[in-house]
């Protein structure tokens, strides 16, 4: 019997949280004499918080399918966003919380022996880390340069902190404090083979080849792979895989996209992506018969969870109509007969991506669009602007709290939708969000 997301969800939030815990709670049963007053034990509980937490940051980031399915990867990649602002600030506060005991021991704390020197160089790893993932775009780095800066770092931090606490034996000599550090360095190796090594074989050994390469609207391309000597992919419509296109799975040039349709018979797949970046301003390089890697699928951004529910309401940002429109064929293929909408914003009439498909689903399935321009040609007669409150509650159905809404796009938008949805009567346990922008 297959168990509830949220009941998933629990026990995977539980395990995270003794993970970031474990090695402070190994630190409190150990018997051991104080050796200050209570902001020098309040100082080595926050350092020892900080190791527990820099070990889930790894585990969030491996995209290992279990633990991270009952949230979405889009939702953990953010929350560890903000468990590296928390982790850098744990490790700031220890040697400052040190210091309050005793500010006698700042010319201590700034001496250049091993232990605290590296305590503070992995105070300066992670430092380099938040600024250049805040920062990348500002500082220019490609995203392949910055994946690989940002591992690297990542690294030497992560062995400096062993380093300090190995080197201060007055606590990691202590048997259950030496197996917490044993156990840590065990399962980051494990992570790294995983992630670095065993993925990027496997992926190698099930390659695609890219048949078709094609121009769309709106700075957009579309690309269809097809399986190279094995059954493809099977997926649910609305989730995603990482792509890497014409290298090789060991060299860290994947980049995240939504499926743009639905399972073939074929086991082919199909990416909508429009031209934002690096990677994706180039994709009309690749001629077809360039080899891929797909690692996918990832996400639970999809209606077919809700085979329940009256209808659908699709509200899409630009190229966020790409995960819809797999959703929609997936409606289509099952034969579904249920009222859906779908609200989409665009710039331009003639840059509205995949226009004609979108049409041809409407025609099959029953579907509104409601298209909203933020330019209009002089003829338009459809909404005008960007979506808002007024516009919805025109279009939306009476019963419109029955129905489940998906959104994607830029998150400014996913927050306005959030909002107006609320203000319109839509429980929020029927609001499903996936940002596109996840690095």
């Amino acid at each position: 019997m297959a168990i509830p997301l949220r009941t998933q969800a629990v026990g995977w939030f539980s395990l995270y949280a003794l993970v970031a815990l474990l090695p402070l709670l190994l630190m409190l049963v150990t018997v051991m004499p104080a050796r200050g007053g209570l902001f020098w034990e309040s100082g080595i509980a926050l350092g020892f918080g900080a190791l527990g937490l820099l070990l889930v940051q790894f585990l969030l980031t491996s995209r290992l399918r279990h633990p991270t399915a009952p949230f979405g990867i889009d939702i953990i990649y953010y929350f560890h966003r903000y468990a590296a602002s928390a982790l850098v600030l744990l490790v700031l506060l220890h040697p400052l919380f040190l210091l309050a005991d005793d500010p006698a021991r700042w010319q201590r704390l700034m001496t250049a022996d091993w232990p605290l020197l590296s305590g503070w160089l992995a105070l300066v790893m992670l430092a380099l880390l938040m600024v250049t993932s805040v920062w990348r775009r500002r500082l220019q780095l490609r995203y392949n340069h910055w994946r690989i800066l940002h591992l690297l770092l990542a690294l030497v931090a992560v062995a400096l902190v062993i380093a300090h606490l190995s080197a201060i034996s007055y606590y990691s000599a202590t048997p259950p404090l030496a197996l917490a550090l044993l156990l840590m360095v065990l399962l980051l190796s494990s992570l790294i083979i995983t992630v670095r090594l065993i993925r990027p074989w496997r992926l190698a050994a099930r390659s695609w080849q890219l048949a078709e390469n094609r121009a769309e609207r709106g700075d957009s391309r579309t690309l269809v792979l097809r399986p190279v000597g094995h059954e493809g992919m099977q997926f649910t419509p609305g989730q995603f895989a990482w792509l890497s296109l014409g290298h090789s799975p060991f060299t860290m040039q994947e980049h995240p996209f939504s499926f743009a349709g639905a399972t073939k018979a074929d086991g082919s797949v199909c990416f909508t992506i429009k031209a934002l970046g690096d990677f994706t301003s180039v994709l009309e390089r690749y001629p077809a018969g360039a080899r891929a890697c797909v690692d996918g699928p990832y996400g639970i951004f999809s209606c077919m969870h809700y085979p329940q529910a009256p209808g659908f309401v699709f509200i899409a940002g630009g190229i966020g109509v790409a995960p819809v429109i797999s959703m929609l064929e997936g409606l289509l293929q099952i034969d579904d007969k249920r009222q859906h909408f779908l609200f989409a914003a665009h710039s331009e009439f003639e840059r509205i991506p995949r226009r004609e498909d979108i049409t041809t689903l409407a025609e099959q399935l029953k579907l509104v669009t409601v298209p909203v321009l933020e330019s209009p040609p002089a003829h338009w007669q459809g909404e005008k602007g960007w979506i808002n409150q007024d516009i919805l509650d025109r279009h939306l159905p009476h019963d419109r709290a029955r129905y489940q809404y998906f959104i994607c796009g830029p998150r400014p938008m996913i927050v306005n939708m959030e909002k107006y949805l609320c203000a319109l009567g839509v429980p929020l346990r029927h609001i499903h969000s996936e940002l596109f922008d996840m690095v």
